[in-house]
């Protein structure tokens, strides 16, 4: 986290760590707290105040915004998403299918991209809610979220984007976007873990999928996250300032370290790499090695890296998004990740250029030796 994040964190814990929603002098202490970090949120995100909803995270925001759509409507309707979403809007979606909602998964090219006239074409029948992330989480590609959502809108479809990748790195107002919902998690951008947002349109009916206490307007029930709100709007403001100066400095250093692993491996693979991505995003694939042992001798070198999606449980899982853009099996198995930041440095990228190669090269050497040997 931002030490401006979590020093104004420890300031509402140590002003007002009551229930914001007691009545005594305490709880309205905490209220304005929470009040004030919504209303900051909203700002940045060019809404309003009311159509903020804090809750646990990203993972929530989706599944709020798709079970909320979906079950404030008549049951079976049909909804649609494309095939490299996130886990958190995917796995909502086959709950929904058992449920007896139909569900449309939207094929992508080669580049990671829904192709508008496709998109187009799958809202030509009814639907109630369309879903594409506003960047991928494993390739990082960038879709053209303003493009899709006008397309959903002549359609009279709902638009949802899950834009948990996309703080720091693009911009965010809701409105130039035309999104209806819109989820981002405090973590991906200097703030704390277990906090995040989901807007909600003015007018757009979700159903409660947290019920009790009545909390966000009935919208979402549970006591709330003060000093996380606090945090998360702290840090969203100074994501939202120093977005272009970061997209671009952070955006030559990824640059640097493809151009430094095609130079030493010139049959690697660039993920995503003919669209737009998001500016610390690096997907590779090393066919011939295996990401696993790749990840393990990096890690030993003391650079971290992933493989797939980091929000799986800890475990190397098929990657989906590598398999929808159409890479074989040996080009996913050697698939890792890298993932830049402002703490990233050009010591650090040379590192990575220098150690990357020599590892590749070693668990090349170990599958051919157990291939003749097998």
């Amino acid at each position: 986290m931002r030490r401006e994040v979590t020093e104004a964190m420890r300031d509402a814990l140590l002003e007002s760590n009551y229930n914001p929603s007691s009545l005594h002098d305490e709880g309205r202490r905490a209220r304005a707290l929470l009040e004030g970090a919504r209303e900051r949120v909203a700002a940045v995100l060019g809404t309003s105040r009311n159509e903020i909803i804090f809750t646990s995270g990203g993972t929530e925001a989706n599944n709020v915004a798709l079970f909320g759509v979906a079950r404030a409507a008549s049951p079976g309707a049909r909804l649609v998403a494309s095939a490299i979403e996130h886990h958190s809007v995917l796995a909502p979606l086959e709950r929904l299918r058992d449920e007896g909602y139909e569900v449309s998964l939207l094929a992508v090219g080669s580049d990671g991209l829904v192709e508008p006239a496709s998109f187009a074409d799958a809202l030509g029948r009814p639907a109630l809610l369309a879903s594409v992330m506003y960047a991928n989480n494993e390739i990082g590609t960038v879709q053209p979220i303003a493009e899709l959502a006008a397309i959903a809108r002549r359609c009279g479809v709902l638009f949802h984007t899950d834009a948990v990748q996309a703080p720091t790195w693009l911009p965010l107002d809701v409105r130039k976007l035309g999104v209806d919902l819109l989820s981002i998690a405090a973590h991906k951008f200097g703030g704390p873990r277990g906090v995040g947002v989901l807007y909600v349109r003015r007018g757009v009916a979700i159903a409660a999928i947290l019920v009790g206490g009545g909390q966000e307007l009935g919208r979402r029930s549970g006591t709330e996250n003060v000093s996380g709100a606090v945090g998360m709007a702290r840090a969203l403001e100074i994501a939202a300032a120093e977005q272009p100066d970061r997209s671009r400095e952070v955006g030559r250093l990824r640059d640097r370290l493809e151009a430094g692993i095609r130079s030493a491996i010139p049959d690697v693979t660039i993920n995503g790499g003919t669209a737009p991505r998001l500016a610390n995003n690096l997907n590779v694939s090393l066919p011939g090695s295996d990401s696993a042992a790749t990840l393990i001798a990096l890690d030993l070198a003391g650079i971290a890296a992933s493989a797939g999606s980091a929000c799986a449980s800890g475990a190397l899982v098929p990657s989906h998004v590598l398999k929808a853009i159409g890479l074989d099996e040996p080009h996913r198995k050697g698939a890792i990740r890298f993932s830049l930041g402002s703490a990233t440095t050009p010591a650090e990228i040379e590192r990575a250029v220098n150690v990357l190669p020599s590892i590749v090269t070693n668990l090349r050497a170990a599958w051919l030796v157990t291939r003749r040997d097998g």
